[in-house]
């Protein structure tokens, strides 16, 4: 399992992943699940991805070869973020197909994963993608400001409400830590380091991002500070009423 996250605001874009694989308990590996692609001053993009290891990889290895290769199609060349997500979406779809062709297995859950595609081309606006496994997709809006992938539904409340699409980027990057503290605490099959990218609109530059260790002081910091208040509101909450309960 996985958790990664991407939030596009007005000010700017927001991205995170966490790093952790498992076949189980006893074999538990770290693997890069966020990727940076662009061209200084013409374009940006971040992609991530959760589900099959064998998959995601195989989708990155193929794009980033194409980009290698200067292919004619290729991330560094599509026209909008939209033919970006598409051909993301085709890449996975063949390369799933492959395998399943391969294994010779039917259940095409077995090779499944989704992705994450944001980013600007110069000229046009910032926009973030969620790709599904069939190859479609959808893009984030101002009232739908953030995707997640993977194990969601720990990070999802603290991102819900706090985070809109005219949040100050800092306020946004600090929910989306406090939402993979949260599902750290919650899910073993989450886990450190962090990779975080932020990016500021229209500037087009390739920003060089943080990995987030486990001893990474600031972020024990805002874990400590958060558990803290979580309590300290607890205790300030107007008591029940006498007859509340029945």
């Amino acid at each position: 399992m996985t958790y990664c996250a991407a939030i596009r605001l007005k000010e700017g874009m927001i991205f995170a992943s966490d790093t952790r694989t498992n076949a189980g308990v006893d074999h538990i590996s770290t693997f890069r699940k966020l990727y940076q692609y662009g061209v200084e001053g013409e374009r940006f993009m971040v992609l991530q991805t959760a589900g099959s290891l064998a998959t995601s990889q195989a989708v990155f290895n193929k794009l980033q070869s194409d980009i290698n290769l200067r292919a004619e199609g290729s991330l560094n060349t599509v026209s909008s973020l939209f033919d970006g997500a598409q051909m993301v979406g085709e890449c996975m779809r063949n390369i799933m197909a492959n395998a399943q062709r391969v294994a010779n297995d039917n259940n095409s859950r077995t090779f499944t994963s989704s992705f994450l595609l944001g980013g600007q081309i110069k000229g046009q606006p910032p926009e973030l993608y969620m790709i599904y496994p069939e190859g479609n997709c959808i893009r984030a809006t101002r009232d739908t400001p953030f995707f997640q992938l993977g194990e969601s539904k720990y990070g999802k409340p603290i991102l819900d409400r706090s985070v809109r699409y005219d949040t100050n980027v800092n306020h946004a990057a600090q929910a989306l830590m406090l939402s993979f503290d949260s599902t750290l605490h919650s899910n073993l099959s989450v886990g450190m380091p962090i990779d975080f990218v932020i990016y500021e609109n229209d500037s087009l530059m390739l920003p060089k991002g943080r990995r987030i260790e486990e001893d990474d002081e600031y972020f024990k910091t805002i874990s400590r500070q958060w558990s803290a208040a979580l309590r300290n509101t607890l205790i300030e909450l107007p008591e029940c009423p006498g007859n509340y309960w029945g």
